[in-house]
């Protein structure tokens, strides 16, 4: 009956910290104070763009914080963003305009991963910039990112600390030096193309689509359309347990469901879409077959509903005191309404009419838990505050089966991407242009870029962090010396067992390795020197000898020497093949490394059938772009 269970797993969560700038000392309760009437107008002035807003798990919400552990007092903020990450980079959106709108606020902001601001600007930071030395470096000012640099030498600049600042001192550099500590333009840039098309995006994510519903689910979300993100989260994170009380349903019945329209989020949408789900023969819920015309809604008003009646069997309904003082009468609603008046939230309905009616009720309810008593609102669970709506709200079941002018649905053929709209997507995501289309003159591909690209990633230099590729051309090759190289390893080794007992280096013996002048065969002793010389011709000895056992072995014939390539154009394979096998004496031939190259690489090219794989990303992190596959096999001409 059921598949694809899906059991709960650590939310994400993202958090964010707004400070005041410091100005003169101020008195606990009066910094208390303050920073209140901060969340307030806050709350209020950015209210039109959080109000249409669909959260996945939590809204965007601040809160005094006061001070602790040499934290001064300040706004705090905490959001569970879960699958949808679109809901962290829009909140470092409202982070930015905050400190924008309000020049005299710094902010912070960091998730699980820590300060993804600068994950996200990875390929543009500077070199001292790491996880170790980053904490409290990263800051917005004034709509801008800045970074708190370190110092190249201890004491070079006074205000800047050689460890990492703490948050008194990383606010007093930012009121006194922020011209001096804003980010490159390029990590900047990297961070706003994250964030641009905001607040416009917002209704590029929602997807509206049919539902058929019981009639109360229907009548709740149109009070509150949020609430279908708790309905959708429950149902795709639901367990036996809460299948439990879906065998039979106490308070959304079946036989109640009309049509109606639901906007989700596209993440939710997707969520509910791939959960492949049977309800339960006792519940009532029966589906149509898949060739109705309305399969569709009927299965998604099905999976909503068990998602609600879920929220529902986990509550019990909410002693809520908002009628004993309704939000109208807070000194704080008339400079509320008037804001969203201003920014045209009411979309020029007109006053009284129930689609305004619709609007104005969902602004009391924002009112009510962000503005008016945010505190108290993190207490009432989702399941509370449907079971309290579903007693409060009137609402006629044979009127919604009569509506019948439903807003038409959104497509949703962006769930089934093709891979070129797929690769397009994460090009953008990544600020990658689109790759131009090849000419016909670029079709004869030139395999040559290909080698010399991948000796220019090979002779890069790298470390525990990972190696560097190749992105200036101008960039001089590091040189490789092997007879430097095994000198070096000689001093590592020491002495042959003849000359010595002990495996044991002395500490003289490990501080040479910090040092390149002694590998120079110009500073040897004559008779170390004949040595060294010695022990390179034994290796080249032993190295031919094993060409030679290995060349008419399946591991030789695997590559492609030169001699073979010289003969493809003269003879046929026949003969190449008579050719090697009498060759048991002759001269070992030199391998093609380039073909060889190339033509491993095409064949794990053309093997990924046209997907993400190991060589299509290095070469194309590399700068290279291969055309489309159509004939990857290599040609007979040699490389080069």
């Amino acid at each position: 009956m059921e598949e694809n269970m899906k059991l709960a797993t650590v939310e994400d969560t993202v958090e964010y910290r707004l400070f005041l700038v410091p100005d003169e000392p101020r008195d606990p309760e009066q910094h208390k104070e303050i920073l209140q009437k901060y969340i307030e107008r806050i709350m209020i002035q950015f209210a039109p763009m959080l109000l249409p807003y669909i959260w996945q798990n939590q809204p965007f919400n601040l809160k005094y914080k006061p001070e602790k552990g040499g934290v001064p007092a300040h706004m705090f903020g905490i959001t569970k963003f879960g699958d949808n990450i679109e809901d962290e980079w829009f909140i470092v959106y409202i982070i930015k305009q905050i400190t924008k709108e309000f020049p005299e606020l710094v902010a912070r902001i960091e998730d699980n991963d820590g300060e993804f601001l600068l994950i996200e600007a990875a390929d543009f930071l500077p070199k001292w910039l790491d996880a170790d030395n980053s904490a409290n470096r990263v800051f917005f000012y004034r709509g801008e990112l800045c970074i708190i640099p370190v110092p190249r030498q201890r004491g070079a600049v006074s205000w800047l600390p050689t460890t990492p600042p703490t948050i008194p001192q990383a606010l007093s550099i930012i009121s006194t030096h922020s011209e001096k500590i804003l980010a490159s333009e390029s990590i900047r840039a990297a961070v706003n193309r994250r964030i641009k098309g905001y607040p416009g995006k917002i209704q590029a994510s929602l997807h509206r689509a049919h539902c058929f519903l019981p009639a109360g689910i229907a009548a709740v979300l149109k009070q509150q359309p949020r609430l279908v993100a708790a309905g959708v989260q429950a149902f795709y994170l639901r367990d036996p347990i809460d299948l439990r009380a879906c065998r039979v349903f106490k308070t959304f019945l079946p036989e109640t469901r009309v049509m109606t329209s639901v906007t989700f989020t596209k993440c939710l949408y997707a969520q509910l879409m791939q959960q492949r789900f049977m309800p339960d023969r006792r519940s009532g819920y029966r589906l149509p077959p898949p060739s109705h015309p309305q399969y569709r809604a009927h299965e998604l008003g099905m999976k909503l509903a068990h998602g609600f009646e879920i929220l529902c069997s986990r509550s019990s309904p909410h002693s809520s005191d908002s009628k004993k003082s309704p939000v109208t009468t807070s000194p704080l609603w008339a400079g509320f309404l008037d804001s969203l008046k201003k920014n045209d939230y009411f979309k020029g309905l007109i006053e009284g009419s129930a689609q305004y009616q619709e609007r104005l009720e969902i602004a009391k309810n924002y009112f009510q838990l962000s503005v008016n008593c945010p505190e108290s609102s993190l207490a009432i669970s989702p399941g509370e505050e449907i079971l309290t709506l579903l007693q409060t709200l009137p609402f006629d079941i044979e009127e919604l089966k009569k509506e019948a002018n439903l807003p038409p649905e959104d497509d949703d053929q962006w769930l089934d991407l093709s891979p070129d709209q797929l690769d397009q997507l994460l090009q953008e995501a990544a600020g990658k242009k689109e790759p131009e289309p090849i000419s016909k003159e670029e079709e004869n591909y030139n395999l040559t870029q290909v080698s010399k690209s991948m000796k220019a990633f090979i002779s890069k230099v790298s470390s525990h962090k990972g190696a560097e590729l190749p992105r200036e051309p101008s960039e001089a090759p590091i040189t490789f010396d092997a007879d430097s190289f095994l000198n070096y390893f000689d001093k590592i080794l020491g002495p042959r067992p003849d000359e010595s007992d002990s495996d044991d280096l002395g500490e003289e013996d490990f501080e040479c390795l910090d040092s390149d002048d002694d590998l120079d065969f110009e500073t040897q002793e004559p008779g170390e020197e004949a040595s060294i010389k010695g022990t390179l011709n034994d290796l080249k000895s032993y190295m031919s000898q094993m060409d030679r056992e290995l060349a008419h072995t399946s591991i030789g014939k695997s590559f492609t020497t030169q001699k073979q390539v010289e003969s493809l154009s003269q003879t046929t394979s026949n003969n190449s093949d008579e050719e090697d096998s009498g060759a048991g004496g002759s001269a070992v031939v030199p391998v093609d490394v380039d073909l060889n190259l190339v033509s491993n690489i095409l064949e794990s090219y053309s093997s990924q059938a046209g997907l993400a794989g190991p060589a299509s990303n290095l070469l194309q992190s590399m700068g290279v772009q291969l055309p489309d596959n159509t004939d990857l096999r290599p040609t007979s001409k040699p490389i080069g």
